[in-house]
């Protein structure tokens, strides 16, 4: 353990802790209100949303994972950088109508819209269902993350309760502040963890080349290696129970890549986590600038990306890729940066934990809880139900960590991306259009479930455990695909086909409570009059 490491380490994180209770304090609320604790008031504006939002999208796993996977060998990992610039001119287009109509209708998920569109409560408890599902693996990997940070920093023993009580103690206290000051709590945090980061991640992409001869270096040193890897596993390779090394994208993986992407991107703002960070700015202009503003974040992630090659030139050795980074920092950096690098990491982690489980708890609130047990909830009531299951929601990550395997929340993660893709047609598709019928779109979503469930299970290979990859062959070809998109396809034509059918049939459709003005009303608009909830509540 090196201790000037770990105290800043400790030193950065308490504070964190200091200002995460102290947010409860900030823009003074009733936080008792469910639109209070779980949107923040729905008040935030351009500055504050930039840093909470990419917080939110920007995980610490983000910065474990993509420089493990270039490390590994695999440049398809880079797919991670295009598909967050393509994200950004999409939610320009569609995430103003949704903010509108949410506001217009005091919508806090994205389940509540669904239901109000289609007047479908069955469909609005499969997108939430979904979300929860979806959301949960990747709570899990925001621990892993602060995990693989505490190891590397020396925490720990042989013992398992000791091993592990650095991360209960994390747990711990992110649950305390998560549910004491709601959502405004990760908001507060972003700015120092996103500061961190930058300063970081910028120095390093400065100074480690530099120390270790270069970039160019850095590259004919990462070539050197992975051409020596695959030709001592030639054998293993050719046989398929092994996966080569590559400094770009091979032509056999640029389908997969392109896949990954896009439908990568197609999914980011279906996750509750990412709708819950939007529904809580204060207009639609804030969410036109943020699109415009947080490319600043798939630049940084680039770099990071490049880390993973520099751990390769450095040397560094460790079992378990997703130690690269971190160990780069402490065999690199001097031990107090090292600190703060283990401390951008960690803290970064804390800020989408927060959010993904104030957004997983209002799904359940509002799509099962309110919608199933209690129609006539008051909003305290909802609010204090949600407090209570996003300690359940992260007290359920942390099981997920400890108890099991962490291949096993990872290969959940990457499920997760496949479910979340499946409620794009209901979400996205029914903000411009309604012609959809309502049972047509649960069963196109029913249908993507299942087939992507079922491939991801079934395409293991002797190098793979099941759930292991994201991709498999595109159905009657050899073509490896992102196995959300192939199910995604399958989800729209089963919802197509079924539409017109059912149309022609005349099977009675869900009654629509929305109106088209309210896809375009902002703050201010006199085309739109205050709505007054089932509670009394006025919304503007």
């Amino acid at each position: 353990m090196n201790g000037v490491a770990v105290a800043v380490l400790v030193f950065l994180f308490l504070l964190v802790t200091v200002m995460g209770f102290a947010a409860a304090r900030w823009r003074r609320a009733d936080l008792t209100s469910l639109d209070e604790w779980g949107l923040g008031g729905r008040g935030f504006g351009s500055f504050i949303a930039w840093f909470l939002i990419g917080g939110d999208l920007y995980t610490a796993y983000t910065f474990i994972a993509v420089p493990a996977t270039m490390y590994a060998g695999s440049a398809v990992g880079f797919f991670a950088v295009p598909y967050t610039i393509v994200i950004y001119p999409l939610i320009f287009l569609f995430l103003p109508r949704l903010w509108s109509v949410s506001h217009r209708h005091s919508y806090v998920t994205p389940a509540d819209f669904v239901e109000g569109r289609y007047g479908s409560r069955s469909l609005g408890l499969a997108v939430a269902v979904t979300g929860i599902l979806a959301t949960m693996p990747y709570i899990a990997l925001q621990l892993v993350g602060i995990q693989v940070v505490l190891q590397v920093a020396g925490f720990g023993g042989s013992n398992g309760f000791v091993k592990d009580l650095p991360l209960i103690i994390a747990f711990v206290v992110l649950a305390a502040y998560t549910y004491s000051s709601g959502l405004r709590a990760p908001a507060v945090i972003a700015f120092v963890k996103d500061a961190l980061i930058y300063i970081v991640i910028i120095v390093a992409v400065i100074y480690l080349p530099h120390k270790i001869g270069g970039w160019d270096h850095v590259f004919s040193a990462v070539k050197t290696s992975f051409d020596s890897f695959n030709k001592d596993n030639a054998g293993a390779i050719a046989n398929k129970q092994a996966s080569g090394k590559a400094l770009f994208t091979p032509p056999v993986a640029q389908w997969a890549y392109m896949s990954l992407a896009l439908g990568s991107a197609l999914a980011l703002f279906m996750y509750p986590h990412s709708i819950t960070g939007v529904l809580s700015t204060k207009n639609r202009g804030v969410i036109r600038r943020n699109a415009a503003l947080l490319p600043a974040y798939s630049f940084l992630l680039g770099l990071i990306a490049l880390l993973g090659f520099v751990a390769v030139a450095a040397g560094v050795k460790v079992d378990n890729p997703q130690q690269s980074v971190p160990q780069l920092f402490e065999n690199e950096f001097p031990s107090w940066f090292a600190g703060v690098g283990y401390a951008a990491i960690a803290i970064g982690a804390l800020v989408p934990a927060a959010i993904m489980s104030i957004a997983a708890a209002n799904l359940f609130t509002r799509n099962i809880y309110r919608a199933y047990f209690r129609p006539d909830a008051t909003p305290g009531e909802e609010a204090t139900v949600s407090k209570l299951v996003s300690l359940v929601v992260k007290l359920g990550a942390l099981i997920f960590v400890l108890a099991l395997s962490k291949s096993f929340a990872i290969n959940l993660q990457l499920l997760g991306g496949v479910w979340i893709l499946q409620t794009f047609p209901a979400i996205v598709v029914g903000l411009y259009t309604r012609w959809f019928h309502r049972w047509a779109v649960l069963l196109g979503w029913a249908a993507g479930m299942v087939y992507g469930t079922w491939v991801a299970y079934d395409q293991a290979s002797p190098a793979q455990s099941h759930f292991g990859s994201p991709l498999a062959k595109f159905p009657f070809t050899d073509t490896l695909v992102y196995i959300a998109a192939t199910a995604f396809i399958i989800n729209v034509l089963v919802a197509i086909v079924l539409t017109v059918i059912l149309r022609a049939l005349k099977v009675t459709d869900g009654v629509d409570e929305t109106s088209p003005d309210d896809y375009a009303a902002d703050i201010g608009d006199e085309s739109v009059e205050p709505e007054v909830d089932p509670h009394g509540v006025a919304h503007a």
